[in-house]
């Protein structure tokens, strides 16, 4: 019987059947996904094939089925190793804000990075709004233009006070949609705010840091109530970037690509090389000197990983 994996414990799962049955399953055996290697074998929205031995408890994980796509992190338990965080994802949707927390332009260019190769659509979401002043306000409007320009959608909400509500919930419709972002940024107000019997627990920003407190412990799928899903995922502080060759990663900067076939040498890295269309392009402000610097900050992470 086929089903879809809705939440994954490391060792046990909660599976949904086409019907919309719920069952506890297990893995029989170890399972090899093709050359994937990963910490955890299964991840939420994968499809599988069950079986059913005596009765509920006792739902057997048999088979994975290919995945149309996938996200991954840094495992929080070995940096070396990734964690597939969710699969089969139509549109991945990262929650940002400017202030409490704020979040940085380099997290928000690594999570691009990663939904770009691994072929998930991204949404910039900023939220918190209602809590910014006049300058704030400008800078909102400086990066909401820096990344549609780029060619992202970006969208601006309030939870406080329901701005926004109305287009965000449209742009989830009948669509698989992973929640991400820092803790504190807002992702289980929001799934409270359509769930309100779930009561996912939430936690202010730390005084003392300034970054959100982790609030979710592992990732889950939820059915929206007029079509499409949700996965809420835990406050992720570093995305990681694996299987990549340094020689790949402009491919997944939009503004970098349409310019790379101008730069002089085939494998330029686009640091030190001359005539290099890309840092041209730089230097005369058409490509953000912000999302530049995240560039060269992601590039010298893959440099460190391949000694």
């Amino acid at each position: 019987m086929l089903a879809t994996v809705y939440k994954s414990t490391g060792s046990w799962y909660i599976v949904k059947d086409a019907s919309g049955n719920a069952y506890n399953a297990r893995i029989k055996g170890k399972f090899k996904i093709g050359n994937i290697t990963s910490t955890n074998p299964i991840a939420v929205g994968d499809l599988v094939n069950i079986e059913n031995e005596d009765d509920i408890e006792s739902t057997i994980i048999t088979a994975i089925h290919d995945r149309k796509n996938y996200i991954t992190r840094t495992s929080p338990h070995n940096k070396n190793q990734h964690h597939i965080v969710a699969s089969n994802l139509d549109q991945s949707l990262l929650f940002a804000t400017i202030k409490d927390p704020k979040t940085s332009t380099g997290f928000i260019d690594r999570f691009l990075v990663t939904s770009e190769a691994y072929q998930v659509p991204a949404i910039i979401l900023i939220n918190k709004i209602d809590l910014l002043d006049a300058t704030e306000k400008k800078q909102l409007q400086v990066l909401k233009k820096l990344y549609e320009d780029i060619g992202y959608a970006v969208k601006l909400i309030s939870l406080e006070d329901n701005t926004g509500m109305d287009e965000l919930k449209a742009t989830l419709h009948n669509k698989t949609t992973l929640l991400s972002g820092h803790s504190g940024v807002g992702k289980s107000t929001f799934i409270n705010s359509i769930f309100p019997s779930f009561d996912l627990r939430t936690q202010d920003v730390s005084d003392w840091s300034g970054k959100g407190m982790h609030t979710t412990t592992f990732a889950e799928m939820f059915d929206l109530p007029e079509g499409g899903r949700i996965i809420d995922t835990p406050g992720i502080r570093e995305l990681g970037l694996f299987d990549m060759d340094k020689h790949e990663l402009a491919h997944y900067f939009p503004e970098m690509k349409a310019l790379m076939n101008e730069c002089q040498y085939n494998n330029c890295i686009h640091v030190n090389e001359p005539s290099c269309a890309i840092k041209n392009a730089v230097n005369h402000n058409s490509i953000d000197a912000n999302r530049y610097i995240s560039y060269l900050n992601m590039l010298e992470s893959l440099q460190a990983k391949s000694y």
